[in-house]
């Protein structure tokens, strides 16, 4: 469903994204790991189509991101770190937008808002102005935009970011939910996330991946919590004692 090669970018001197290659499939739900500035952000955007890589490809659900820019974004659902809204907007108007932007016919768009309203607990905003909107609300209505039109791939930057417990809670199993019919890679660097969510995890650090294991496997090869494997991952000292992928 989704096949990475040799992703780089770089800005000026600084390489963001040093050539991460990596796959995932339907029903896996991926964590992508790694510190601040590790990379995480920009390899989301270069797989959304929002920047394009200095060298290398990718393929969602069998179309190539460079060549085939449009057919991606119609496969692919994005949820991004900020998610910038329509503040003028209504709910509804603003997935109506979105739907338009997709190309859902106007039955297809009216049915689709209702249901991903309901999946995600917005329907009580739906007449609110975005700009009026709690975080949570907000970040609810960023998940619907990114799902609204069923696409078979998710890709979520830091879902839960700035929401309370009950509302992570809520968030993490529609993802799981989801996550039967669907392909998703979850960008964070909070290891509670992983452990409730992820089947899978890679870690990045400076642009390159140091991991790619199950939480589980990760635990019984490095032993320790994963907070404490992670802080090995990643720590300045550690760099000389990494270990390779492992897949």
């Amino acid at each position: 469903m989704l096949e990475v090669n040799g992703l780089r970018k770089a800005f000026g001197p600084i390489v963001a994204v040093g050539g991460v290659s990596f796959s995932a499939a339907t029903g896996e739900v991926l964590g992508f790991l790694g510190p601040n500035g590790a990379g995480k952000t920009t390899t989301m955007k270069m797989l959304s189509c929002f920047l394009p890589p200095d060298s290398g490809t990718a393929k969602v659900a069998g179309c190539d991101i460079i060549e085939e820019p449009v057919e991606v974004r119609r496969n692919i659902g994005y949820l991004a770190e900020n998610a910038p809204a329509y503040e003028e907007m209504s709910c509804k108007g603003f997935l109506r937008f979105v739907c338009e932007a997709h190309g859902l016919e106007r039955r297809g768009a009216r049915a689709a808002i209702d249901k991903i309203s309901e999946t995600c607990a917005i329907t009580e905003v739906m007449h609110q102005q975005v700009g009026t909107l709690s975080k949570g609300y907000r970040r609810r209505l960023g998940l619907a935009q990114a799902l609204v039109h069923d696409p078979p791939v998710l890709i979520l930057d830091e879902p839960t970011d700035g929401l309370d417990p009950n509302q992570k809670h809520d968030v993490r199993r529609l993802i799981k939910k989801l996550a039967k019919n669907k392909c998703i890679i979850v960008s964070t660097h909070i290891l509670e996330e992983v452990d409730a969510i992820c089947n899978r995890m890679i870690v990045i650090d400076r642009g390159k991946i140091k991991i790619d294991s199950t939480p589980d496997k990760l635990r019984e090869r490095m032993g320790g919590s994963l907070e404490s494997i992670f802080r090995k991952l990643t720590s300045d000292n550690g760099h000389a004692k990494r270990a390779g992928g492992e897949q």
